[in-house]
């Protein structure tokens, strides 16, 4: 398995018969805060989605995630179902406030007791760990030296990752440090729509800062111990003009530096880049103080592989800002053509999905890609036969694996393939709605039912072979 050998030399293309490298982790994910529950078991602190989830309104449908799928009482069930599906891999985190409860200092044992049970349960399936530490449920005491816009963040998230590894470093090799910091930064500190609320844009630039700079000091930690790789995972965003015209190539190049340069050029020795400092610049009215000297290095070369996060494109158009809630000139528009979509509107765009997996190889020196999450919402519940007969989840599937198999043929090296999710399970500020789920989960009773993608899945995952049928375009 390339997860318990770090020195495998991986063949990246695919052959004729579209069968995928041997070791090839096919997978699925999950994060603590979103299918866990158990909020106040084994000493575990709180978190800051804990406290915004009590906010009126933050929550789609007032729920919150007290329950989510009960897996912190359930995860024999959900080792279960990964045998069952014959996963290679499996992608969770772990709750920092399980271990960290006051966010520094203290490590609650009880916490790593539960991680380290699963994560053997996982070995002796021959299932591979990929394990998050930041999923976005920082413990709620660090929000008292400003959560992520605070310096102090990195210092702390090095502690929790010096804890979690002294327990499973010796065990577990593929390591994300970081989930998505674009969303950190935007939705947690700029817009306020996920916890810790705070819509302030200059909180948001120290916020995905700090976010970056503690994958460095994660990964500085990470790396005493033999055979560990460490990556952190982006959403990435490819982003298209809505025409020819030049103002809206422009906009789709800025919005590039937006959502992905901003991020990926640090991790790979380029340092910040320059347009993205400009346009940060002017709408703040000053310099970016808070990226100090010597930063960038303490970010740069720690990345063993790039994890992806991958769902859909943004088509972009000239336009003024307007207002503090878009200092930026550009915006996201919708494409011309009839396009499809899923039940929450994203756009289904596998071609865009392929053509950045071919970028990331050629911009960034053939860097190891291990798709961390792709997935898509559509809201198929059991059937009157007990099935839940998800066909649009099982063409997407289908279209982006064809998408990904193009991209490996053109030389990307994609390591594995983690569907976003296992489990239908609490999707943050949109509540219990949107399900992306290959179980579905009936969040009344916990009962877990095998969908029909799933079972394409495991036939794919079986047999190596790409799977027959149609494929969205």
């Amino acid at each position: 398995m390339i997860g318990s050998d770090p020195s495998h030399d991986h063949a990246a293309a695919v052959d004729q018969t579209g069968s995928f490298p041997p070791g090839f982790l096919w997978g699925a994910g999950t994060s603590a805060y979103q299918i866990e529950g158990s909020l106040d078991a084994d000493g575990r602190g709180e978190s800051v989605w804990d406290v915004f989830a009590r906010r009126p309104g933050a929550i789609e449908g007032g729920g919150d995630a007290s329950i989510a799928c009960d897996s912190y009482r359930r995860w024999k069930d959900d080792v279960d179902l990964i045998g069952e599906l014959g996963l290679r891999a499996y992608r969770f985190s772990v709750a920092w406030s399980r271990i960290m409860p006051d966010g520094r200092g203290r490590v609650e044992s009880r916490g790593l007791d539960h991680y380290e049970r699963f994560v053997d349960a996982l070995l002796e399936r021959d299932v591979t760990p990929v394990l998050t530490l930041n999923h976005w449920d920082m413990p709620q005491a660090l929000m008292a030296d400003g959560g992520w816009a605070g310096r102090s963040s990195v210092d702390a998230f090095a502690e929790f990752t010096a804890a979690v590894a002294e327990r499973l470093a010796d065990r577990v090799s593929w390591w994300i440090t970081q989930n998505e910091p674009w969303i950190i930064a935007l939705l947690g500190y700029r817009l306020g729509l996920h916890a810790p609320g705070i819509k302030d844009l200059a909180a948001s630039v120290a916020a995905g800062h700090h976010v970056m700079l503690a994958h460095g000091a994660g990964a500085d930690v990470l790396r005493r111990y033999p055979g560990v790789r460490v990556g952190a995972a982006p959403n990435l965003l490819p982003c298209e003009p809505a025409s020819e015209d030049e103002r809206d190539v422009a906009a789709a190049w800025a919005s590039d530096g937006y959502c992905n340069r901003w991020f990926l050029d640090p991790l790979f020795g380029r340092g910040y880049p320059a347009d993205m400092r400009e346009h940060y610049e002017r709408a703040l009215g000053r310099e970016l103080t808070e990226i100090r000297d010597g930063d960038e290095e303490a970010i740069a070369g720690r990345s063993d592989f790039l994890g992806v996060n991958y769902y859909t494109r943004r088509v972009m158009a000239a336009g003024e800002p307007d207002g503090a809630d878009q200092p930026f000139p550009w915006r996201v528009v919708s494409p011309r053509e009839q396009v499809p979509r899923t039940d929450e509107a994203t756009e289904i765009a596998p071609t865009s999905f392929r053509e950045l997996l071919i970028r990331l190889h050629r911009e960034y020196d053939g860097v190891p890609l291990l798709i961390t999450e792709n997935g898509g919402v559509f809201g198929d519940t059991p059937a009157h036969d007990g099935g839940v007969h998800d066909v649009r989840r099982t063409s997407f599937l289908r279209s982006h694996v064809n998408a990904m198999a193009q991209a490996m043929a053109a030389g990307a090296d994609v390591r594995g393939y983690l569907h976003w999710s296992l489990l239908d399970n609490f999707e943050w500020a949109l509540g219990y709605r949107p399900r992306f789920g290959l179980v579905h989960v009936d969040y009344r009773t916990g009962e877990r039912t095998i969908k029909d993608s799933a079972l394409a899945y495991a036939e794919l995952i079986r047999t190596g072979h790409l799977p027959e049928g149609n494929t969205h375009r």
